[in-house]
């Protein structure tokens, strides 16, 4: 019969040999951040001057406002200080437990003991305390100017959060008590996990959000039955089997965002926007981009408009017979899509029937959260590193988008995987969002100077093919729907582009939730709803949304029925292909799983 004495010495055992594993992991780690390449310090944080403006805008706060900057200090020592002395009068009275909390309630910490034990409770509310304080000083500062003081305040909240107690091992009750059950087993998992992600990204930190071997495309995402049916080198065409007897005669034709895969319209048939759209009747095609490598340094937006948007264009209309095409984009890919249009319009070109943009920008006169990365510190270091390297690397895309969502997708995935020695989870959203691409070095540039800095669509100055367009010049009837919540493409932002339209039809949608989850929000779930309004796009956006009308549910049936009434009379299903364009591969094709040859770093 084994002994209490007997247990205690198979764990120290096993707590001594996980020791010893970790040591030789620590070697390992060692050698995987050997292999990190040096990149532009402009892309690892905004420039020094952000902090001296700050620093400077606070003392000028202190000389001309010392009332209310004492005031701040005051109510923040009175608050830290009535803690403390609440904390030591409950451990005078040698009761092990936490003064009382007044929350608010932050599902950061929901381990109980951050609740109930005196140690972790001080650390949370101390921490609280202190981020308020912060907040509250750098929100009061009125003599900074708007642009920069929203650069403040991003990168202000991005420090407070990154010191959390909770991303720390020794402040992080969760992970302790992982590591005492496990006998620091957890901690051997997790210290395996950070090499395994710093090895497999070239010697940077970069946390897997999902299990890489739980998915494959085409196995069990991305399976709507289809046929790459054109290729050249800058897109694969698809073209979906047709699901219906009869389908609407006018095709439509979908081009998703370069920066990201295609597929996130087609996880999985329940949730799938492209089996929806066929599933209604409609002939859909899809453009997959190519992802890039250091070969496509001098591929530009007049690239991707020539030899993909007007060669899809065309291509379907060959496959179809049909003069005119339905045409969506999505995100970058919609506005690109409307200097497309803003192009066909000047050439007299009617190719494109009615266009729908999915969160997309063409104004961004006010870009929202993202535009803390849009100034010159960031984008003079983008120049930089890509003139070296060829392309953008997917690393500092995906990088920077994490960011605008720190907590969800840098700090809570690390904390799992590298203190809680977890696996990461089986989720096709974040599998999708770990898959990115590379940007072509001259696109990234022209993009984020010409449209994001210079807001050259808005202000009729961007060039395409040597010839300026402007939002106007997009006259087409067109459907735009916008997210709530979104974090990338702000919805201000997108009705304000919409609102210097020259289309004498607009309709534009409003969905609940951000980025992804208000764009791929499939009927039957009611998860989400959306707003809409007889009201033309005028004014401002929220006079838009306050005279608006809230419906509980998916937009999707709302965006079919205006598409279908743009489509023409129902004509036999087509069949992927033609004598002319015969099936290349089966759907999702071959560039959404192709790796760049080169690809930095």
């Amino acid at each position: 019969m084994a002994t209490e004495s007997d247990d205690s010495g198979i764990r120290q055992e096993r707590l001594n040999a996980n020791l010893a594993r970790m040591e030789e992991l620590s070697k390992r780690l060692a050698s995987a951040l050997g292999q990190r390449r040096l990149h532009d310090a402009a892309l690892n944080g905004p420039s020094t001057d952000v902090y001296m403006k700050a620093a400077a805008a606070y003392f000028a706060e202190m000389m001309q406002n010392p009332a209310r900057v004492l005031e701040h200090q005051i109510s923040y020592w009175g608050k830290t200080l009535k803690h403390y002395v609440e904390a030591q009068q409950v451990l005078a009275k040698g009761e092990f437990r936490a003064p009382e909390d007044p929350g608010p309630k932050d599902r950061r910490f929901s381990n109980p003991l951050w609740d109930s034990h005196p140690y972790f409770n001080f650390l949370k509310q101390q921490y609280l305390l202190n981020a308020e304080a912060v907040s509250t000083a750098v929100g009061d500062m009125e003599s900074l100017p708007p642009e920069d003081k929203r650069r403040v305040e991003y990168f202000t909240r991005q420090i407070v959060d990154m010191f959390s107690p909770t991303n720390f091992l020794g402040t992080n009750p969760d992970a302790l008590e992982r590591a005492v059950a496990t006998d620091g087993e957890s901690l051997v998992q997790g210290l395996e996990n950070l090499v395994r992600d710093i090895e497999a990204n070239n010697g940077e930190v970069v946390v897997t959000l999902a299990d890489r071997e739980a998915f494959r495309v085409g196995a069990n995402l991305a399976t709507t039955p289809g046929a790459v049916v054109y290729r050249n080198r800058m897109f694969e065409l698809i073209q979906y089997t047709p699901t219906t007897e009869k389908v609407h005669k006018t095709p439509l034709l979908i081009f998703p965002p370069w920066i990201n895969k295609f597929y996130i319209m087609d996880l999985k048939p329940a949730n799938s926007l492209i089996k929806w759209i066929v599933d209604q009747g409609f002939t859909l095609f899809v453009v997959s981009w190519v992802n890039p490598d250091s070969s496509y340094a001098d591929v530009g937006l007049d690239d991707y408009i020539r030899d993909g948007y007007l060669r899809a264009m065309a291509e379907v209309r060959r496959i179809t017979g049909e003069e005119q095409v339905n045409a969506v984009g999505y995100c970058i890919a919609g506005t690109t899509l409307g200097l497309t249009l803003a192009h066909l319009h000047k050439a007299g070109d009617k190719t494109v029937k009615t266009a729908t943009f999915f969160t997309t920008m063409t104004d961004f006169s006010e870009p929202g959260e993202v535009g803390v990365f849009l100034t010159d510190d960031f984008v003079d270091g983008i120049e930089r590193q890509t003139a070296q390297d060829g392309i953008l690397s997917r690393l500092y895309m995906a990088r920077t988008f994490s960011f605008l969502r720190s907590n969800d997708l840098i700090y809570s995935p690390a904390i799992k995987s590298y203190m809680l020695g977890e696996a990461p989870p089986a989720f096709d959203l974040l599998y999708w969002n770990g898959d990115g691409t590379n940007l072509p070095a001259k696109m990234a540039v022209e993009y984020l100077r010409g449209l994001c800095q210079r807001d050259g669509f808005a202000k009729g100055e961007f060039q395409v093919f040597g010839k300026p367009v402007s939002l106007k010049d997009v006259t087409v009837p067109l459907c735009a729907v916008a997210c709530e919540t979104d974090h990338i493409a702000q919805w201000r932002g997108s009705f304000n582009g919409v609102k210097q339209m020259g289309s004498k039809s607009k309709t534009f949608i409003l969905s609940e939730s951000g980025h992804i989850a208000g764009i791929i929000n499939p009927p039957g779930r009611d998860k989400y709803g959306h707003y809409v309004s007889p009201a033309p796009v005028t004014g401002t956006p929220e006079d838009w949304k306050a005279g608006a009308e809230f419906h509980k549910g998916s937009w999707w049936p709302r965006w079919g029925a205006w598409l279908a009434k743009a489509s023409g009379p129902m004509v036999a299903a087509r069949i992927p292909g033609d004598s002319v364009h015969p099936v290349l591969a089966p759907a999702p094709g071959v560039y959404v799983t192709a790796v760049p040859a080169l690809t930095a770093p």
